[in-house]
């Protein structure tokens, strides 16, 4: 599956540049997953490259289908130079073994948490899935395989996720957009949920 993964590479290229460093993670039993990183002016964007090798499966089917199934990778976008945001490479790396790990099927609206700060002195444990499409456009593949889809992450405080575990993820999104929340800031606080 190396060429979807030369594909995906060239996708993200295309759309965000050349990345300025990677690191790659292994964990055991998974496939290698990379971490690309982006500078765009004051904004650092970190890719994932490795999680659409294997289309994600349902974690109740008997056999995995080595071809049919969603495949994504994972993008975060932050302010640079307001934290050590570089500590994420392997929380994002986390994240994106765990379809292979967890047999989760990762998609828009879903939460994802890596149980510690993505970074040292980060306020976020969890990001939530976001709509693809918007920054990096899907990448078709040949039939029978689905397109790669580039989801968007974003951080979430442990009291926006419990929120969002109730109320939703639409309903987070409208909060933070009616309050002008900064999502790409390191730093943030949480936004107002009473």
């Amino acid at each position: 599956m190396s060429d979807v993964l030369e594909l995906v590479e060239a996708r993200l290229r295309m759309s965000l540049g050349e990345p300025d460093a990677r690191a790659a993670v292994t964990f055991l039993g998974t496939d290698r997953i990379e971490v690309l990183r982006f500078v765009d002016g004051e904004v650092v964007r970190y890719a994932t490259l490795g999680m659409s090798a294997q289309p994600m499966s349902d974690p109740t089917a008997v056999l995995a289908d080595p071809l049919r199934g969603p495949r994504a990778e994972l993008v975060l976008s932050v302010r640079a130079g307001r934290a050590d945001t570089d500590k994420v490479l392997r929380p994002l790396a986390v994240l994106a073994a765990s379809p292979q790990v967890e047999g989760v099927v990762v998609a828009p609206g879903a939460s994802l948490d890596v149980g510690e700060p993505l970074w040292p002195g980060a306020p976020f444990s969890s990001v939530l899935v976001a709509e693809p499409g918007g920054l990096v456009e899907d990448l078709a593949l040949d039939e029978p395989r689905e397109p790669v889809r580039f989801l968007p992450l974003l951080p979430m405080t442990p009291n926006e996720a419990a929120w969002k575990r109730v109320h939703g993820a639409e309903a987070l999104q409208d909060r933070w957009l009616r309050h002008g929340t900064d999502l790409r800031d390191p730093l943030r606080g949480g936004v107002p949920l009473d």
